[in-house]
């Protein structure tokens, strides 16, 4: 479902309806009389809806955790705040850029539209920049040649399942956070799909090696052998961006969640 085609359409509607009573209903009107309850009613919402789509289009949007790819940083049932500004201003429902403002840096938690199936809005953490060559083989990560720091952190426990997983704290760009690797999962990519730019990755039994091509970004979850990633599915383009995760506000599972992102 593409809410922003809905709000935007609702928002033509009821301004429509707006401009209706105001420029031209109200005219005809005798004194004291009233509108049609239909006109009243549309007119009536179209402030509150204008100011949500601008909201959600130019400023924040809220989205809600559906899959565990993003554990431990982010849980199933986390409702999460998106900046839409942060990687520069686009026109709501196209999607296009029309302000340029920062780029995505490695470690940050991205927001995107899937590329196989644009309706639907993928969250994944920023590993591989345009022109990186990214390798993870045998479940380390390496970026230019260069290998990324990790350290462990001790067991993670999943509550929803009662096992626990080996947790690692791996370092991206100016970005230090946790990752689950499971030590008895295999190295390679279990699950493959034919993408754009499919010629940029080898894939071997112990991994996988991209290089990542411009306008593109490699995006990985940090559950990383529980998400279904650019490893698999290739790389996000620049303008499937949908904005910077960078708040947690709510969980009803478990209210200490709120603000805990990092």
């Amino acid at each position: 479902m593409n809410f922003a085609l809905i709000l935007f359409g609702l928002l033509v509607l009821s301004g429509a309806l707006w401009a209706l009573d105001r420029f031209v209903a109200s005219k005809r009107r005798s004194v004291g009389a009233k509108s049609p309850w239909w006109v009243e009613y549309g007119a009536s919402f179209f402030p509150v809806i204008l100011l949500v789509f601008c909201l959600r289009s130019f400023v924040v949007e809220p989205f809600k955790i559906p899959s565990g790819s993003m554990i431990p940083t982010l849980l199933v049932g986390d409702f999460i705040l998106v900046n839409k500004w942060t990687y520069g201003v686009r026109l709501p429902v196209i999607n296009k850029k029309i302000i340029e403002v920062n780029q995505p840096k490695r470690g940050d938690v991205m927001v995107f539209r899937f590329p196989a199936d644009p309706s639907l809005d993928y969250i994944k953490r920023v590993v591989g920049l345009p022109g990186d060559k990214v390798e993870y083989i045998d479940k380390k990560l390496t970026i230019n040649g260069v290998a990324m720091a990790q350290r462990d952190e001790g067991d993670y426990l999943h509550t929803d399942r009662l096992y626990y997983s080996p947790r690692r704290s791996e370092k991206l760009g100016e970005v230090e956070h946790s990752i689950i690797v499971e030590n008895d999962a295999p190295a390679f990519v279990s699950q493959i799909t034919q993408y754009a730019h499919r010629d940029n990755c080898t894939y071997t039994s112990r991994g996988v090696s991209c290089t990542v091509p411009d306008g593109h970004y490699f995006m990985m979850g940090d559950n990383r052998d529980g998400s279904f990633d650019s490893r698999g599915w290739g790389f996000v383009p620049e303008q499937n961006i949908v904005g910077k995760a960078f708040f947690i506000w709510f969980n009803f599972s478990d209210l200490k969640r709120i603000g805990s992102f990092h």
